[in-house]
């Protein structure tokens, strides 16, 4: 065979060369698209995630939210974890004591190297974090509180709630009273904290210049006080026809108790986060409770118009194999089930990025994502300048039963 010319070699050469600068061109793009990124908490079998909660101490009931995680996260790592990966779910109990929260997102995040901070329960107990977790730049998601400091992405990018807006909900209320309440005259009771005041806030707001006249009485109580009686007896001593009973389950039950006791039957809201039938209602008493309204954004489990709903019927699955201790008709039940599916949707999203720059970039561009059990119309959305993925609440009304729901979906007003 004859050897060819100068320009052949050097033809021959050149295709040589440019076959294998494009064969390692594609040699270091491969490994590039697949390769995983991890942030401390995660590896190729784990993702761990932190949270605190009050399992024990004057908010209690909310304990209950903790237990539902435990079992979801079992059924997710049962059903093979998400994307391979098993989650270790690391939950500690604060007491909803703010100086016990820090000592106890310190461990998580310090000791235990959680990847996120997931769903942790309190206005003030989330408060005492808040700083703490953008400083860290560890996600700080899907807090279990309505406080709208949560959608602050701006000076928080850090931090993103979930619950609705305790101010939008208190909107909610007022609206409803000038509407449908002939000559209204109010009566507030709230927690005396940022999540108390931001409802009452709300509540005025929608009364307009008339919330001066038409807010004829003001109470509130701690956390650690063993009865609101006092309170109670003040509010109603003040002549109102309207009753808005803010606060945690345990003294809602104690106020709607008093308040029948006494003979005082106004219009009354509890708001969402003191709604659950187990919780509030049943310690108060049901027949008690009748007629009180409430907002919700949730399938409650008592309203008997979803007994047969497809999504329903898979949380009482759920429930009797995860937590068959746990009450069917506890709302917080319900929303602890739809925040946790709400989180593996992100951590599905987030694929083999597991930072915690992706994690909030996922949670952060959801975009109408439908979870279960939330109300029909209801989906979350959220963007870089938009921390608050649940925006529309419905009224309901306790039937002595159940709650029923009346109206349309809600939103903040114009």
């Amino acid at each position: 065979m004859k050897n060819g010319g100068p320009d052949d070699w050097e033809g021959q050469m050149t295709h040589r060369m440019a076959t294998l600068a494009f064969a390692a061109i594609l040699a270091c793009a491969a490994p590039a698209a697949a390769q995983k990124k991890y942030d401390p908490g995660a590896t190729d079998t784990e993702i761990k995630v932190g949270n605190t909660n009050p399992y024990s101490g004057p908010a209690s009931p909310y304990g209950t939210v903790g237990k539902i995680q435990v079992g979801y996260f079992k059924m997710i790592n049962d059903q093979g974890g998400i994307n391979g990966r098993k989650i270790n779910f690391i939950t500690l109990d604060d007491a909803y004591s703010p100086p016990k929260t820090v000592e106890m997102v310190r461990q998580l995040v310090e000791s235990d190297k959680v990847l996120l901070l997931f769903a942790n329960v309190g206005t003030a107990t989330n408060l005492a974090i808040h700083k703490y977790a953008n400083t860290r730049k560890v996600p700080h998601l899907f807090v279990s509180s309505g406080f709208s400091k949560w959608n602050d992405p701006k000076n928080f990018p850090w931090t993103m709630g979930w619950w609705p807006s305790y101010y939008i909900e208190g909107e909610i209320f007022g609206r409803y009273t000038l509407a449908n309440v002939s000559n209204p005259k109010v009566a507030v009771m709230y927690q005396n904290d940022d999540s108390g005041k931001e409802y009452v806030a709300g509540f005025k707001h929608a009364l307009g210049d008339k919330a001066k006249s038409i807010v004829v009485a003001e109470a509130s109580y701690e956390s650690t006080d063993p009865t609101i009686d006092s309170q109670v007896l003040q509010l109603a001593g003040s002549g109102a026809n309207v009753f808005f009973n803010g606060g945690t389950p345990k003294f809602i039950a104690q106020a709607i108790r008093k308040a029948r006791d006494i003979g005082w039957k106004p219009v009354q809201f509890v708001p969402s986060t003191g709604s659950s039938v187990k919780s509030s209602l049943e310690p108060a008493g049901l027949e008690n409770s009748t007629g009180i309204i409430t907002a919700q954004y949730l399938k409650d489990p008592t309203d008997p118009q979803w007994v047969n709903d497809p999504e329903l019927i898979a949380w009482r699955a759920f429930m009797d194999k995860y937590y068959p201790e746990g009450s069917k008709a506890d709302y917080f039940n319900a929303y602890s089930y739809a925040v946790a599916a709400s989180l593996v949707h992100v951590l599905k999203q987030a694929g083999d990025d597991l930072t915690r720059e992706n994690i909030m970039r996922q949670a952060s561009s959801m975009k109408d994502v439908q979870i279960p059990l939330l109300l029909p119309g209801i989906r979350l959305s959220t963007s870089a300048t938009d921390f608050a993925p649940i925006k529309q609440m419905q009224l309901a009304r306790f039937n002595g039963k159940a709650w029923e729901l009346f109206g349309s979906l809600i939103g903040a007003a114009p």
